[in-house]
């Protein structure tokens, strides 16, 4: 058996002519680094300030430091636990409700033979992706409104009472999930067709010839050859139990709400931007990158374990 040959290490001399000869292709490379830099690292440093008590006019090297006062404050105030609570039931419904939806929809989708068809339903499950949050929160009140909703409209036809959907605490959570599935589902779809895509036909040829029907074919063939494309899919929504898409759960909850919308996000937001306590709102979220990291890695390993399949 032949050893493999060591790559030989490149001189100074030898690096430094590679970099000029690429100096242009290294220059592209200025944008992404200073951004990262400025908007993704630098910020950093002032995670420092969640063990301070930080005073704007002071400064953060003047700020007196406080150890883990403000982490201690928040695991023992009165909204801990309702915030946790909000914020895993909301995630765990979008998990069981929301992520399966648009591996359904590839699958329905992948089986339409007429590629005009197709094509048509791929365009205009993709649009409600790119409407703003803002327009897509107004048509939700707008679709239910208890006056002039298409929804109550027709809840009158039946002769039943209007509802005021986005005024009751026990639909908030329903209309939040559905809405989201609404928006994301046909974008979402886009990396499970392509997966489907990736499929070697020849392995649905070999099955119609061995009498697979479409439901076998189905098990046996598709849902395998996906599964390393779902499985990355849902150890990265795992990492996101403890974050919810702040402007979509910021604008459609209300005072009338608040006890099941309040989540992490909106009440890092209050705390900090409009009560101006910066030291316990850099705590609450560096608490939550941390569980969320944390809950990354372990989703990572477990999936490793079970179906070799991981992202790293």
């Amino acid at each position: 058996m032949i050893a493999d040959t060591p790559t030989p290490r490149r001189s100074p001399a030898g690096i430094l002519a590679l970099v000029k000869r690429d100096r242009f292709l290294y220059l592209l490379l200025i944008p992404p680094l200073a951004y990262l830099l400025l908007f993704k690292y630098w910020p950093m440093w002032w995670l420092s300030i969640s063990f301070k008590d930080y005073r704007l006019f002071k400064g953060m090297e003047a700020s007196p430091w406080v150890g883990f006062k403000h982490y201690i404050a928040f695991f023992t105030g009165r909204d801990f636990f309702l915030l946790i609570k909000n914020t895993l039931l909301i995630n765990l419904y979008s998990i069981l409700f929301g992520f399966p939806m648009p591996i359904l929809f590839a699958l329905l989708l992948n089986e339409v033979r007429g590629s005009a068809f197709k094509r048509t339903v791929q365009t205009i499950s993709y649009l409600p992706h790119f409407i703003s949050t803002v327009v897509m929160v107004s048509m939700v009140f707008a679709f239910l409104s208890p006056s002039t909703g298409p929804l109550n409209m027709a809840l009158r036809r039946f002769g039943l009472e209007p509802v005021f959907f986005m005024g009751k605490a026990k639909y908030f959570r329903t209309v939040y999930i559905v809405s989201g599935v609404w928006q994301q589902m046909g974008w979402n779809a886009i990396i499970y067709l392509a997966a489907l895509a990736g499929i070697d036909p020849t392995l649905y040829e070999a099955a119609m010839v061995d009498g697979a029907g479409r439901a076998r074919r189905l098990l046996h063939i598709t849902l395998p050859s996906i599964l390393p494309t779902i499985v990355i899919m849902l150890v990265l929504r795992i990492g996101d139990l403890l974050s919810v898409g702040f402007e979509r759960i910021y604008l459609m909850g209300n005072d009338a709400t608040r006890q099941v919308s309040e989540v992490i996000q909106t009440y890092v937001y209050r705390r900090g931007i409009i009560t101006g306590d910066y030291s316990f709102a850099t705590a609450v979220g560096l608490f939550n990158s941390v569980i969320s990291l944390i809950l990354v890695f372990g989703a990572n390993a477990i999936s490793k374990k079970t179906t070799e399949t991981g992202i790293w």
